[in-house]
């Protein structure tokens, strides 16, 4: 059974950090790339970022670019997301997900939630003063 776990949210204030991490267990984590969805209150799920199951390529939605960072460390099973200068329209609650199998290259492979075939049960970022 496929599992994902999701740590490291909380609450904190505009302009600061946080690292979410999620430890995967259940299936070949080396074999699946990987992504982080969040959703918004009031808002429907949206796509934010995804790595390459080696850990070679990292993709950014807009609202992600040059603020947060992708990682992944494949001996230890586990995904993370670096994210600074965070802004209060940055929180939501922020689910780690596996992409499907599948050959498929560049950006327009990951934006998709469809994309996506199990989802952890995600952890809260507020970000507040």
């Amino acid at each position: 059974e496929v599992h994902l776990v999701e740590s490291g949210g909380g609450m904190v204030q505009p302009g600061g950090s946080v690292r979410l991490s999620c430890t995967a267990s259940g299936f070949a984590f080396t074999s699946h790339a990987m992504g982080w969805l969040r959703q918004a209150p009031d808002k429907g799920p949206e796509w934010v970022s995804a790595i390459t199951s080696d850990g070679g390529s990292a993709y950014y939605a807009d609202s992600a670019k040059d603020r947060f960072i992708i990682s992944r460390d494949n001996a230890k099973n586990t995904l993370y997301l670096q994210m600074n200068s965070l802004k209060p329209e940055d929180t939501a609650v922020y689910y780690c997900a596996r992409r499907v199998l599948g050959n498929c290259e560049g950006y327009v492979c990951y934006v998709g939630l469809f994309e996506y075939d199990a989802w952890g049960q995600g952890t809260q970022v507020t970000v507040s003063s």
